[in-house]
């Protein structure tokens, strides 16, 4: 039986590997993580002549928006607005934004306490075509106005800010003498919530009201999608919370996520959304029109690789139209830290997918920070919590072995049962009666097989909640643990871990009781080769877990069989010798009744 739930482990990592190796998303960029560049404020972008020189129909758009006005268009005389082009800064301890006053748009957002090759994570890329905009670019229904709402220079109320407890609002105004007047309005405050600012726009012609289309660009850096062994990495994609309207009909509360191959089918979403955007496996920009009705329309865009030998790239933009326009209307733009997202809103902390074991990998992220706040060490906690989890599945685990001992001692006598039926078919009739046998064998002794499985089943979920927490969680990513592994997010660069590992699972096998004939056993020891193989490329801080389970399975292993002893040898009479013994019995039992006592 045991053999059968080792089996069912090994088949169930083999569909988790298939999955990250060949189901999923091909790799983009193995070497480089981010989705951007990760140019910092004393940094130039990367120039069109690199660029070029690899991908000659590519041409990356600058820094800031450039002008685009129509050639048979005038550019109508401003009445409030800017003379030049300028960048402004808005920046805290946590992120620092960069704005252009030509279009008001976002050009600029990167993470100060995430890295990626020592540079803070950007999550507006920009190694894009010329022609993609920028996020918060608006579209209204005549062209002529989106054309100047991008290329126009806006006035703007200050030139640097600084965050902080302080909430402070940037505006930017323009005006011209057609009558065409735009305001965005970002306000952010920090002591609420670090990754969290709200937007109001306001757009009127003359005495007519606007309510422009809000676009968002391609997104997201920070993370492209990424595949090696159990280390997959989901790239940009949409998502959605909320009701849905489909087919006239309101739906039920849900998460929607969006790929590329969805956006063929259905690239507009329309309902009583709670957040809607665009996420990748550790970072999220969404807007939060909190159940307000709106219009959604994603957008792929696939991009050429950075190199000539590299896969192709693909992000995915987002336009919105909200009926009731925007005001102070939420954005989040920022990890996906489960903490900050529910700080943010409550709703947040669904955009990363822990699956269908949300139930079980929510708890375990909470307890894993709670013992992170007190060691301040990723890796340790994972060493101390998996501690915890295997004290409480002690009990489970002990009766598992003391069950397989039975079963182990009762293997002489179940061969020789099975040796007596090896020649029926399994047709036969008679055959039921060996399992007849068997389950009589079973209840003598006071076995129960199914006891040597359950418990071992019922440690399952946890396995794969850990996997799971192990490899969405960000707080992993980059996090250090101990002498050359430096990031538990990705694999042992030596392999050490993952080839010390393999050696404890052989020695955990070894070390269990089971009743498989020796052919079984030599087939049972190529598991732990299998699993080195597959865990070569896993991320290290579940190697550490699996590593440190096994440590702590060997340790109760050795306690256990102290504790029950060594195993009963049990010796299976010769078939002649048990008709013999029947027979005598019959005989004496025919006796008695022949001379009943007096």
């Amino acid at each position: 039986m045991e053999r059968r739930v080792l089996l069912a482990v090994f088949l169930s990592f083999m569909v988790l590997y298939i999955y990250g190796a060949l189901i999923a998303p091909p790799p983009s960029t193995p070497v480089d993580e981010a989705g951007g560049s990760m140019t910092s404020s004393s940094e130039s972008p990367p120039s069109s002549s690199t660029t070029a020189s690899n991908n000659p129909s590519f041409e990356p758009r600058s820094v800031s928006p450039p002008s685009i006005t129509a050639v048979d268009q005038p550019t109508p005389a401003p009445v409030v607005g800017d003379t030049e082009p300028r960048d402004i800064v808005v920046e805290n301890d946590w992120f620092r934004a960069v704005f252009a006053n030509r279009g008001a748009e976002l050009v600029s957002w990167q993470l100060k306490e995430y890295l990626d090759g020592g540079q803070p994570v950007e999550l507006v890329p920009v190694e894009l075509p010329v022609e993609e905009p920028w996020p918060f670019s608006l579209a209204f229904e005549d062209e002529r106005f989106t054309d100047l709402a991008h290329q126009a220079l806006y006035r703007v109320n200050s030139s640097h800010v600084t965050l902080t407890d302080r909430e402070e609002t940037l505006t930017f105004d323009y005006e011209d003498a057609t009558g065409l007047r735009i305001r965005k309005s970002f306000r952010f405050n920090p002591s609420s919530s670090q990754y969290l600012f709200t937007l109001s726009i306001e757009a009127s012609f003359g005495q007519q009201q606007l309510n422009p289309t809000l676009r968002w660009g391609p997104a997201l850096g920070g993370v492209e999608s990424t595949s090696s062994g159990f280390a997959f990495r989901q790239g940009p994609r949409g998502i959605l919370h909320g009701r849905l309207l489909e087919e006239g009909t309101i739906q039920d509360l849900d998460t929607t996520r969006v790929d590329a191959a969805d956006v063929v089918t259905q690239p507009t979403y329309q309902g009583q959304m709670d957040f809607l955007g665009v996420d990748n496996h550790y970072f999220l920009a969404a807007a939060l029109p909190q159940a307000q009705d709106a219009l959604v329309r994603f957008r792929p865009v696939p991009l050429p690789s950075r190199n000539p030998e590299g896969e192709p790239r693909e992000l995915m933009a987002f336009d919105l139209s909200l009926p009731g326009g925007f005001n102070d209307v939420a954005f989040y733009l920022g990890p996906k830290d489960f903490d900050l997202l529910e700080i943010a809103d409550s709703g947040l902390p669904l955009s990363i997918e822990f699956g269908f074991l949300s139930w079980l990998v929510v708890p375990l992220h909470r307890s894993l920070s709670w013992v992170h706040s007190g060691v301040g060490n990723w890796g340790l906690s994972i060493i101390i919590l998996t501690i915890l989890i295997n004290i409480v599945i002690f009990p489970l685990r002990h009766k598992s072995v003391v069950s397989m001992r039975k079963m182990q001692e009762l293997q002489p006598q179940m061969k020789a049962i099975q040796d007596r039926y090896k020649n029926l078919k399994a047709t036969d009739p008679d055959k039921q009666k060996m399992n007849k046998e068997v389950m009589n064998l079973y209840r003598e002794q006071g076995v129960n097989p199914a006891s040597g499985c359950l418990p071992m089943l019922a440690t399952m979920p946890i396995l794969f909640a850990f996997y799971r927490l192990l490899s969405m969680a960000i707080e992993m990513r980059g996090a250090p643990f101990m002498l050359w592994i430096t990031d538990l997010s990705v694999h042992d660069p030596f392999y050490v871990t993952p080839i010390v590992m393999g050696g404890t699972m052989v020695l955990q096998q070894r070390l269990t009781p089971t009743q498989a004939d020796p052919m079984q056993q030599k087939i049972m020891m190529l598991m732990p080769i299998v699993f080195t193989f597959m865990f070569l490329w896993a991320p290290s801080g579940l190697v550490v877990y699996w590593l440190t389970s096994n440590v702590l399975g060997i340790g109760q292993q050795l306690i256990t069989n102290r504790w029950i002893g060594p195993p009963k040898v049990r010796t299976v009479r010769p078939p002649a010798e048990r008709r013999i013994k029947k027979k005598n019995a019959r005989k004496g039992k025919s006796v008695k009744q022949e001379h009943p006592p007096e």
